[in-house]
């Protein structure tokens, strides 16, 4: 392997190397070198060379005489050598003839680049996959690629030349050799680069055993070039060396000599180039955290050179302090961010010391860039051989000595986000000393809530918030309940911390209440069940806030204690906050009502008997008191206390809701439940509710199934009575439908014994010939909800029953035996699966007997019933799959949405049993669409229909049809686009748009003028009638085809749409032009209204550009002086400010005092009259006519449906379930006639107008219809006083004169009268 390594045998390689490079140049010069070459005049290029002719003459001698051996240069190699220098590889080859010398011919015929045919063959042709990114850039114009590009043809020729297999070992000791040789900067650059790619994926053992010659080479390099003004070279050596130290093993760092190298390339990571410094720092950051022996088996706890890189990074802080720019130490700060993990702890806490110290100096940004090397250390999660919890500790403490002003926006927000994670990590390595430390930070955040930055007190909330869930509430189940007895530990911790937060509810906190309210509402969330006691205090604090009638944060507040609640259980809430409702109040304040809505939407894992012990007697005796003061006369009285009981009972659906004692408690309220449900119909719907949660979220366990189970016997004969009763109340559906979901929810629950009996009443009763109809239907109705659970014999005799009703002459009878039997085929349970297998037979008689006798409303039941038997079909009932198929497709066009919807599901599965029956599924697909074919020569609608299901079936399964069966299909379709009825052409267009969004682009460009000589045909008077169709067809048309293609087929009458469509895509197309040059105006602004120097990055940019190796003159800048960044804080009042207070550094403040606070950006959104923003999603906007295209196709198939804009259009929508969304008129109406607006605006007061005379009059369920004057602040203006008293006076005048109009019509009625 390590043959090549020898110098001897590249010894001649470096040469042929750098010939390579120079033929590349093609005549580039060196910048500066400009003004050292010679020059002639313009027109005299021939004299100007006398003395050198050796060319010349060399030339002249083989003018006229013949080469002794054959050229190789011919015509072709001649014009691949123009067309390198001019154009691209890739455009030279497709032009080249196939019988030309430079292309060869594979075996498997295919022709490929002769090897050696050009000079950048060792480019083109490389085969070693690391200099893959290389050959992506080798039609590059800069001059550095084509570089690279020269050296690695160079390289790869020789090796080639030596017999070489190109290997990574190969180019690497090629690339050595070449280093050392080479003196041209663009040729060292390349070398360079192509050594870093290389040295990645060069073995370890031959970088280990080459260690000491490669590095010698890179550090005599650096040596050399440290002061160069070209540092792309620079910058890839130290990659190079960076990767060469970061690939050697432990041994290796033992030696003095690694380390010096070490140091060397550490020294560059304060160069001031910029380009240089970045290469060195991330090269330090790889060998520290990413050398292969730190991932391997038993690595070291910490890297070899981290002890000397904080000592080097510790020295260069100290001797760039904080001076001038201390550019050097932001440099340094910088570099640290990434490395402080990796240290260990004696030198974490040597850098902190160092840090700590320079923050003192008072500079800005060194303060700001020290913050983020904490940040990153604290983020990183460190082990304890980094970072131990008393040195974190230690940190935290010191950090409080740096707290800004609580004015000073960025430092507080800095400072603050440090010491969350300081936090939290030290709470990751020792929880106790962490509770320790946590309540003399909650104190200083809670400081930061007086500040006026809205920033600052939202983060100070978010901080703590954060602290609360990840520092205590892990550990607050292991400290048990809190109690303020408690001295020490954490306990007395949390004690602190809360009151700390409950300090936020004075009065001097007022400005920021809503944020200390969300930081009180993490707390309960996370300490509510362990800290009630001490809690208590804050509940009725909160209380009297609540009830005080200036306060505005009603809602954090609401959430806050309903956070209590959960957490306390509302038993220990309400000891605390009494309702103080009884019953029996002297007036109607009720002043602690809000709670009731609390309790409401909190209450959950709660004891259902509390319910049953407080607020089940509370809500008996509000009623009691309803009751009598409605008997007394006192309606509205009486209102209130009936509204407070209703309200009460809306609690009793949050008990059910995950209740723990279920086993003992439901059995106390079970009795009260039913009762109020047969008798209380104002209550009856939440209680509903309450049994649906109980089951669903309350029935944990077995236990508690079986005792809501047990009471089945009771609650169900009362809905089942309920659910049946004739009352014009309980007719409505929104009223009967949550019974009978309640019914369905507790069948889930009862035993199947009890159900077969209910079953077995209700068929007794539906074949009663006393029951009236609308008894049948609800019976029905309560069959179909309690079939799914019996077992196999009582669907028999429930099947038994049904059996007349599907032949019933009653529309809606038949329907509900349907369903029946629907829910029957469809059960999930065993014994539905074994009735419908074991009587298949009997139901496919049955089904297809009742065939003609199917009602409309009954086809959409008696399809899905089709559906799933078609299921569970074998191929043994083909015949009767065959039978069904004429209903199917009849059915398509059903008045129905959801009978159609049913006919396209069922066409699907009718596919889908046929590729069960055949094991070919193409032939399967073949043999049903034959079926299918049938139906296009039966009636009119027939074929219509067909058209609609061949469309579903082609779309559905277009992947198993072959070419030539589609191109038959749109054969056919494109002649009935002919016919003189509008129902099959409307069909016909259907399949055509779906044949356009499914079909290939290639495949339908050979059908397009099929396609358009069919849609020319189209009648005139039906394409009058489909113009909306046909022009949503034109569109999709000219948007895969162009318009002149589709104008050249289509005849002149339908040029004028074409022509149209053209002119409203433009329209549409320069609007969404406009509108994304606006966004991006937009955003150009936003980062305009940027403010610099935020970021450490934008601190420590240079001015340097990006290209330095292009710039060949600079032009000098004047030396411009800025003005300072940080600003004092004078003393308070007439206090002089103290330069040795120790605390003076707080008075430092980054952001200048009395500035502006907000600047409002402008921006291109919508805003709502309560001053919302309107915000649409990017996606939407884009994508939105590939939705309305799918959405067109899905109705089209039958997939989606759309209500028509207009009764009359019902049926015609309903036919096709079309979406027609690309074109609606634009006509408005106005005039007279036929032309008259249809929809009156109401006038403001209208309908209060009377019909019969003059005046207004009274409606029910409105305001009385006197003036309302609305209030408005601009009516105080004292100079348009007059002018609306002048308003109010005639207001006042015409009231008075309707208000006579009105007296004298009711003396007239009298007169009449009398």
């Amino acid at each position: 392997l390590l043959v090549f390594l020898s110098t001897a045998f590249y010894s001649g390689a470096w040469r042929t190397c750098v010939s390579y490079s120079k033929m590349v140049k093609a005549g580039r010069l060196r910048s500066g070198s400009t003004g050292k070459l010679k020059r002639w005049k313009k027109g005299r290029s021939s004299e100007c060379n006398p003395e050198i002719r050796r060319h010349r003459e060399a030339a002249r001698s083989r003018f006229f005489s013949r080469p002794a051996v054959n050229s190789d240069l011919t015509v072709d190699s001649l014009k691949l050598h123009n067309e390198l220098q001019s154009g691209s590889l890739s455009s030279s080859l497709k032009e080249l003839p196939k019988d030309s010398p430079f292309l060869e011919e594979e075996e498997d015929g295919v022709l490929t680049e002769k090897s050696g045919g050009t000079f950048l063959s060792g480019l083109s042709d490389c085969t070693n996959v690391t200099f893959g990114k290389v050959q992506r850039l080798w039609e590059s114009n800069s001059a550095a690629h084509k570089e690279v590009c020269a050296v690695l043809a160079a390289v790869t020729d020789v090796i080639r030349s030596q017999g070489g297999q190109e290997t990574e070992t190969e180019y690497f000791a090629a690339l050595m050799t070449t280093l050392e040789a080479v003196e041209s900067p663009d040729s060292v650059a390349a070398v360079g680069y192509l050594l870093n790619l290389v040295l990645k994926r060069v073995p370890n053992a031959v970088l280990i055993k080459k260690f000491s010659d490669t590095s010698k080479v890179f550090m005599n390099f650096l040596s050399s070039q440290a002061n160069s003004e070209c540092t792309s070279a620079t910058r890839w050596i130290i990659s190079c060396l960076a990767t060469l130290l970061r690939k050697q093993d432990l041994t290796t760092w033992s030696y003095p000599s690694t380390l010096q190298i070490y140091h060397g390339l550490l020294s560059f990571t304060v160069h001031s180039k910029p380009k240089v410094r970045k290469a060195a720092q991330h090269g330090v950051c790889c060998v520290l955290r990413g050398s292969d022996f730190m991932f391997g088996d038993d690595p070291p706890l910490h890297y070899p050179a981290a002890q000397s890189t904080a000592k080097f990074c510790i020295q260069q802080i100290e001797e760039s302090g904080g001076s001038k720019d201390a550019t050097t130490t932001l440099h340094i700060l910088g570099l640290l961010k990434d490395l402080l993990p990796s240290f260990p702890v004696i030198a974490v806490k040597s850098c902190c010391e160092t840090m700590l110290r320079v923050m003192t100096l008072g500079h800005v940004f060194v303060t700001s860039c020290a913050m983020k090397a904490f940040h990153s250390l604290f983020s990183a999660k460190p082990s304890p051989s980094s970072l131990t919890a008393e040195l974190n500790a230690q940190m935290i403490t010191a950090l409080y000595d740096y707290i800004p002003n609580e004015n000073d926006l960025q430092p507080v927000l800095a400072w603050l986000t440090v010491m969350e994670k300081a936090h939290i990590n030290l709470s990751r390595l020792q929880s106790d000393l962490c509770f320790g430390h946590l309540p003399r930070f909650f104190s200083a955040a809670m400081n930061c809530f007086l500040s006026p930055h809205t920033d600052v007190v939202s983060t100070a909330m978010q901080t703590l918030k954060t602290l609360i869930q990840d520092c205590v509430a892990p550990h607050v189940t292991e400290i048990g309940p809190l109690n303020l007895s408690v001295a020490s530990g954490p306990a007395s911790s949390i004690c602190k911390l809360f009151r700390a937060v409950e300090d936020g509810l004075t009065y001097k906190f007022h400005a920021s209440w809503a944020f200390v309210l969300q930081v009180l509402r993490s707390f309960f969330e996370v300490a509510g069940k362990q800290g009630y006691l001490i809690m208590k205090k804050c509940l009725q604090t909160l209380c009297d806030l609540r009830c005080a009638p200036q306060f505005h944060f009603t809602g954090e507040l609401d959430r806050a204690v309903g956070a209590a609640v959960e957490t306390m259980g509302p038993e220990n809430v309400l000891l605390v906050i009494p309702l103080e409702i009884t019953g029996t109040e002297q007036t109607l304040d009720f002043p602690r009502s809000w709670l009731i809505p609390v309790l409401r939407d909190h209450v959950k894992n709660a004891e259902l008997g509390f319910f049953a012990r407080y607020f089940m007697p509370l809500a008996a005796s509000l009623k009691n008191r309803a009751t009598e003061l409605a008997e007394a006369g006192r309606p509205l009285e009486s209102k209130i206390y009936d509204t407070l009981q209703w309200q009460i009972w809306t609690i009793l659906p949050g008990f059910c809701n995950g209740p723990t004692d279920i086993v003992s408690s439901f059995k106390g309220v079970a009795r009260t439940l039913g009762m109020l449900i047969a008798d209380r119909a104002d209550v009856r719907l939440t209680l509903c509710q309450a049994l649906r949660v109980l089951i669903s979220k309350g029935c944990k366990t077995d236990e508690d199934r079986a005792e809501v189970g047990r009471f089945a016997k009771n609650f169900l004969p009362i809905l089942f009575n309920l659910y049946c009763q004739q009352n014009a109340e309980e007719e409505n559906a929104s009223y009967r439908a949550p019974v009978l979901d309640t019914i369905k929810s507790y069948l889930t629950l009862t035993e199947q014994k009890l159900i077969c009996g209910f079953l077995e009443k209700a068929s007794e009763k539906l074949n009663n010939p006393e029951s009236t109809e609308k008894t049948r239907l609800s019976v029905l109705d309560l069959i179909t909800a309690m079939a799914p659970y019996t077992d196999e014999q009582a669907l028999c005799s429930v099947y038994r029953v049904i059996l007349p009703c599907l032949e019933s002459k009653t529309r809606s009878i038949q329907k509900k035996a349907y369903r029946v039997l629907e829910e029957v085929c469809g059960g999930e349970r065993e014994s539905c699966k074994q009735f419908v297998h074991k009587t298949v037979e009997e139901l496919k008689m049955t089904l297809l007997e009742s065939l003609k006798s199917a009602s409309s409303p009954a086809k959409r039941p008696r399809l899905k019933c089709l559906i799933h038997i078609v299921k569970q079909l074998s191929a043994e009932h083909e015949d009767f799959i065959r039978a069904i198929i004429p209903e199917v497709i009849i059915c398509t066009k059903e008045a129905s949405v959801g009978a159609r919807r049913n006919a396209y599901s069922l066409l699907v599965e009718i596919a889908h049993a046929f590729m069960r029956f055949n094991s070919d599924q193409k032939e399967a697909i073949q043999q049903y669409l034959a079926l299918v074919y049938a139906g296009l020569v039966g009636s009119v609608t027939m074929i219509s229909c067909t058209v609609l299901a061949l469309t579903r079936l082609v779309y559905e399964f277009k992947d198993l049809m072959s070419t030539l069966v589609l191109e038959e299909l749109l054969q056919n379709v494109c002649l009935l686009l002919g016919s003189k009825t509008r129902e099959i052409v409307k069909s016909a267009l259907g399949f055509v748009k779906v044949i356009v969004f499914i079909m290939d682009i290639k495949l339908l460009a050979q059908h397009l003028q099929l396609i358009m000589e069919g849609i020319g045909n189209i009648k005139d008077d039906i394409r009058r009638n489909l113009r909306v169709k046909l022009k949503n067809i034109y569109t999709k048309f000219i948007r895969k085809f162009g318009f002149d293609l589709v104008k050249s087929m289509l005849p002149e009458d339908c040029h004028k749409v074409l022509v149209n469509i053209r002119k409203a895509e433009a329209k549409n197309k320069k609007f969404k032009a406009m509108k994304s040059v606006a966004e991006a105006g937009s955003d150009s602004e936003d980062e305009h209204f940027k403010e610099s120097g935020n970021s450490i990055e934008e601190i420590l940019a240079e001015t340097d550009s990006e290209e330095e190796n292009k710039k060949t003159v600079k032009e000098p800048k004047k030396q411009v002086r800025k003005k300072s960044l940080a600003w004092l804080k004078e003393g308070e009042e007439d206090e002089p400010l103290n330069f040795l207070d120790p605390k003076v550094t707080h008075r430092v403040l980054a952001t200048r005092p009395g500035l502006n606070k907000s600047s409002k950006m402008k921006h291109d959104f919508k805003i709502t009259s309560d001053g919302r923003l309107i915000i649409k999603d990017n996606e939407e906007a884009t994508s939105r006519g590939q939705k309305e295209e799918l959405e067109d196709v899905m109705a089209d198939i039958g997939i989606r449906s759309k209500k028509p804009q207009k009764k009359g259009l019902r049926e015609e929508a309903d036919e096709d379930a079309m979406m027609e969304t690309d074109s609606q008129s634009q006509y408005k109406a106005g005039g007279s006639g036929i032309h008259r607006p249809l929809s009156k605006k109401v006038g403001f007061g209208e309908e209060y107008k009377s019909k019969k005379g003059r005046g207004d009059v009274k409606r029910k369920g409105k305001p009385d219809p006197y003036a309302y004057i609305p209030l408005n602040k601009a009516q105080l203006n004292r100079r348009k006083k007059a002018k609306n008293q002048g308003r109010f006076s005639g207001l006042v005048k015409a009231a008075r004169r309707g208000a006579k109009a009105g007296h004298r019509m009711q003396n007239k009625q009298k007169q009449r009268k009398a």
